[in-house]
């Protein structure tokens, strides 16, 4: 069985969708430090044709806490212009109307940590798109593992989770060794990303965007199949 183990990022790109679709389990790892100028709370989206970040306000935000620990700063002013910027730019996409729903149902939840909100971006985006991958997370599911170290704790809880197959982004091939891995009884692969091109209205292509971008653009069926353009190496 598949793993894959990553921290909760808001309407993440579709490179993380594709790893998500690469595995049978996915781990939210929302018990490590928060990073600053990350995913976590930040995305692009195109505003005037040109990349634009779009960043979740957050509550004394520090790289000392916990992601599950860090609180949201929303509030229904934010809220209404983030709304307003997806529309000023979005609404004459092909999947606006379904697009905007997904977003909207993914604030609406009684959301009050950037886990949460981030969480349930994904999981809401995975049921729109049929990604049945079985979702976790590491503070609720696998909370013995934080005392441990990275490598050891990412080979603890693939074998918890009965899983004998760990699936880590490419950017990980500089601190994880698939021998290590491999001795534990792991096998290591890394997932590299393709990330083809498609129509943003007559526009110059901006690639590697927020999932919204994407959901924007395609149907159902052409996201699917993007989620398969990649390779275990």
């Amino acid at each position: 069985m598949k793993i894959a183990i990553m921290q909760p990022y808001i309407f993440p790109y579709l490179g993380y969708f594709q790893l998500i679709h690469a595995v049978d389990t996915f781990v939210f790892y929302d018990d490590v430090n928060f990073i600053k100028r990350g995913w976590i709370n930040r995305n692009r989206i195109l505003v005037n044709g040109c990349e634009h970040l779009i960043t979740m306000p957050l509550k004394r935000a520090s790289q000392n806490r916990l992601i599950k620990d860090i609180e949201l700063a929303i509030d229904k002013v934010w809220l209404q212009q983030f709304y307003k910027t997806i529309e000023q730019n979005y609404k004459h996409a092909p999947y606006y109307e379904p697009t905007l729903k997904l977003i909207q149902s993914s604030f609406e939840s009684s959301n009050m940590t950037i886990s949460e909100l981030a969480m349930q971006s994904v999981k809401v985006i995975s049921e729109y798109i049929g990604i049945d991958t079985t979702f976790k997370q590491s503070s609720l599911d696998y909370p013995e593992t934080i005392i441990m170290g990275k490598s050891e704790r990412l080979i603890a809880i693939s074998k918890l989770s009965g899983g004998d197959y760990y699936v880590n982004p490419s950017g990980g091939k500089q601190l994880y060794n698939k021998i290590d891995f491999k001795l534990k009884g792991v096998n290591l692969s890394f997932i590299e990303n393709e990330l083809l091109p498609y129509r943003q209205f007559d526009n110059t292509f901006v690639g590697a965007l927020s999932i919204i971008d994407v959901l924007m653009f395609n149907s159902k069926a052409e996201i699917n199949k993007q989620l398969t353009n990649y390779k275990l190496t």
